[in-house]
């Protein structure tokens, strides 16, 4: 979910606040969409005669299912404000939510070359898993060093979100389905 403070003033300053908040939509949304990814592996249970098909598809449209669900969250939210909601403030929405896809992708990739890895369906699983859980690391390290913070900062956010992926991990392993 994207949280922004409202700026005022100068249209430079405005700019630099849509700036700001383009910057933290794609890091939350990269951020969270790892996480999506790698809970809809994990949650993906037994899968019908095309598993690796099949998968791709359930991760992408999981996250438009998302994106979808974010965007209509943020212009209800917007109405609910009573702020007007016109053709640029809903493409405007959409394109900050859109990371929740993008950062889906790479897990389902991974999925669709697993078969030239020599990978089995399950060493798929766990391949999509592992570059979803990355890709969550990944998107936190870069929000955190993008908003400034000390290496300690971005290692405590990376640890953080590292422990969040071996928890993912974690019901992988104990769920058997």
């Amino acid at each position: 979910m994207v949280r922004t403070r409202a700026t005022t003033g100068s249209g430079a300053s405005r700019g630099a606040g849509r700036a700001e908040q383009r910057a933290r939509a794609d890091y939350t949304g990269g951020v969270y969409g790892s996480m999506l990814a790698a809970s809809v592996v994990i949650g993906a249970g037994s899968l019908g005669d095309f598993p690796r098909v099949e998968l791709v598809l359930l991760l992408l449209l999981t996250g438009v299912a998302f994106w979808v669900a974010h965007v209509h969250a943020h212009l209800f939210g917007a109405r609910l404000a009573q702020q007007a909601l016109d053709r640029r403030v809903v493409l405007r929405v959409c394109r900050d939510e859109w990371p929740i896809v993008k950062a889906t992708v790479p897990p389902a990739a991974s999925v669709a070359v697993s078969p030239l890895l020599g990978l089995d369906v399950r060493g798929a699983l766990w391949l999509a898993v592992c570059v979803a859980v990355a890709g969550q690391v990944g998107w936190s390290v870069a929000a955190a060093r993008r908003a400034g913070a000390s290496p300690r900062l971005m290692a405590a956010t990376a640890s953080i979100n590292l422990l969040l992926g071996l928890l993912i991990i974690s019901f992988k392993i104990f769920l058997k389905h």
